[in-house]
């Protein structure tokens, strides 16, 4: 899985590569990962999230629950994940006092959307990938345990960020204005995704949605950025 909350790439045509292989161990772990994601991806789509176990999954990769569990602590991060990594470059990102915090978090939701487009860029078929990201969505949306995991996703990085900005104003996490400040900015995420969402018609190519969403984040962003930067001063 990539540093990212959706690894697009476990998203595949039918007959495309598997993905990579080798034979150090490090290079074994992360092909067993990636493995483990895909087909989870797969299973799920074609039969929903509910109906398919983690022992399943196991079986079909042929390894044990209990590794399926060494790479992953719940099912639904088998395809929603929140890395250590993401967390860091929002809290160094909003810690930041030379960078306004709309755009921090602008840079942050860039790389994100460049994740999207980078796999929908490699695709042969545009109107498959779209409909595979819109399936995707789907599946998050209507699934309530996918939902809790997405929300308690977001509720992690508004803490992160409410964290990083009470520190950055010499204020309490606990004081209101980090906490309405770290609310809007993440708001920010689910702007993108609807977006994404909207913009993948299979119309458009990956360089239209990316001008697209990009657009209409910052259209948000820049009803934010007028409030926010008050509170950054």
């Amino acid at each position: 899985m990539s540093s990212h909350t959706v690894d697009w790439s476990a998203l595949r045509a039918p007959g495309a590569d598997a993905g990579p292989a080798g034979g150090r161990r490090e290079s074994r772990k992360r092909a067993t990962r990636q493995r483990l994601v895909d087909t989870a991806t797969e299973m799920f789509l074609e039969r929903g999230f509910d109906a398919v176990t983690v022992v399943e999954i196991a079986r079909v990769c042929g390894v044990s629950p209990t590794t399926v569990f060494n790479h992953f602590p719940t099912k639904e991060s088998l395809v929603l994940d929140l890395p250590a990594d993401l967390l860091a470059a929002l809290r160094a990102g909003l810690a930041d006092p030379g960078t306004p915090p709309v755009e921090a978090m602008a840079r942050i939701l860039a790389g994100e959307l460049d994740n999207l487009i980078t796999w929908l860029e490699a695709q042969d078929d545009q109107v498959w990938a779209a409909a595979a990201v819109q399936r995707f969505e789907a599946m998050v949306r209507d699934t309530p345990a996918l939902r809790a995991h997405h929300r308690d996703m977001l509720a992690r990085m508004t803490d992160t960020a409410c964290e990083a900005l009470a520190a950055r104003a010499g204020l309490a996490p606990s004081d209101p204005e980090p906490q309405i400040a770290a609310t809007a900015l993440v708001g920010l995420w689910s702007v993108q995704v609807n977006s994404s969402c909207a913009h993948l018609d299979g119309q458009r190519n990956p360089a239209q949605v990316r001008d697209a969403v990009t657009a209409e984040v910052r259209r948000a962003a820049q009803l934010l950025a007028t409030g926010l930067a008050a509170f950054a001063s």
